[in-house]
């Protein structure tokens, strides 16, 4: 719109206090018609329209509220596994609708009852000001700090207070969505490092045959690799259980045995020992029958099975650890309870 088209009883004279032109000279090439007139809204010359506004924003707030707090009651009662029908979505996870539409309704009422305060409450008079220098003079910073006590008068968060507390409510809440979902990082680990599946009167089943087995399946400088009874590959935490109680077993003659602790816990010269490289948690798979040394084929550490399965060789930091077993009633090895130690790598670091 040119400054031909404003009424003339609304521009501003030739030139105000700021200094702009309404008629374009060869200083000034571009006119500047000023701002229209002031047009109050229903806001600023009823207090109930005020009040009304009011509460609709508290109103906004509080729905924020109940909706984070919906957030965190879905993401503690709602199954993950469930699922529902929503039309045209089809079958989803009831717990991700739940957190996506809490979520989104907590943030869009605060954005939504933020923006209509704007609107109806909070001063919309425009003022135009010119551009200076980056460096402020005392006097403008004194002005912006004035400008500032009148905008915060303005908005009458003080006198307002209904708006000021749903306000303060919704944002104090809304956190506590992030702070829920932190759960996701994972369960504190509690002592799961310091335990297997292991347990007295669990049968050793051989890991290719999926059998028990007797100690007359085990030769003397065999190797064997075992499982505790019902860990089944087609469980759905078999590789996490399998990482901490896969068993290794190798039968050594009594005389050949040098740690006595060790000889107690076997039967008739079958050891158990943890399958778990204590270096880097590879799995262990090399077995030298004339020296009783197991081989982690990863970085070559190497262990005495017929001395405790010390650390005869390479950088990992400590013995495998055994499984006391002994024979049940109807003459198959079974464990007399779990590792006598945390199985794997660097458990003493993690704490």
């Amino acid at each position: 719109m040119s400054s031909q088209d404003i009424p003339e009883e609304n521009l501003p004279a030739a030139q105000d206090a700021h200094g702009a032109v309404s008629v374009a000279d060869d200083k000034n090439p571009f006119a500047d018609p000023g701002l229209p007139p002031h047009e109050h809204r229903i806001q600023d010359i009823d207090e109930r329209a005020a009040r009304r506004s009011e509460r609709a924003v508290a109103l906004l707030f509080t729905v924020s509220m109940l909706a984070t707090v919906g957030f965190i009651a879905s993401y503690v009662t709602i199954p993950a596994d469930r699922s529902v029908f929503i039309f045209p979505l089809g079958h989803i996870s009831a717990l991700n609708f739940a957190l996506g539409m809490t979520l989104g309704v907590s943030l869009f009422c605060i954005g939504a009852g933020a923006v209509h305060w704007a609107r109806t409450l909070m001063s919309d008079e425009e003022v135009a000001e010119e551009r200076h220098a980056v460096a402020s003079p005392p006097e403008v910073k004194a002005k912006v700090l004035a400008d500032f006590a009148d905008g915060a008068k303005e908005s009458a968060i003080g006198r307002r207070k209904l708006i000021r507390n749903t306000m303060f409510g919704a944002l104090a809440l809304f956190p506590l969505s992030g702070v829920v979902l932190l759960r996701d990082l994972g369960p504190l680990p509690g002592t799961k490092l310091r335990h297997t599946l292991w347990s007295k009167g669990k049968l050793l089943v051989n890991m290719n045959t999926n059998e028990p087995l007797r100690p007359s399946d085990v030769a003397v400088g065999s190797l064997t690799f075992c499982k505790p009874e019902g860990l089944e590959e087609h469980d759905h935490d078999f590789q996490k259980e399998i990482a901490k109680a896969a068993l290794m077993i190798v039968r050594i003659q009594p005389d050949n045995i040098k740690d006595k602790r060790e000889l107690d816990w076997s039967y008739q010269g079958i050891v158990a020992y943890s399958k778990i490289c204590t270096h880097v948690g590879c799995p262990i798979s090399l077995y030298e029958q004339q020296t009783h040394h197991a081989l982690c084929p990863c970085h070559q550490s190497t262990f005495d099975l017929s001395d405790g399965a010390r650390v005869i060789f390479g950088p990992a930091g400590h013995a495998l650890p055994q499984l006391r077993i002994g024979v049940n009633d109807e003459g198959y090895l079974e464990a007399l309870g779990d590792f006598d130690e945390p199985v794997g790598p660097a458990f003493w670091e993690r704490g």
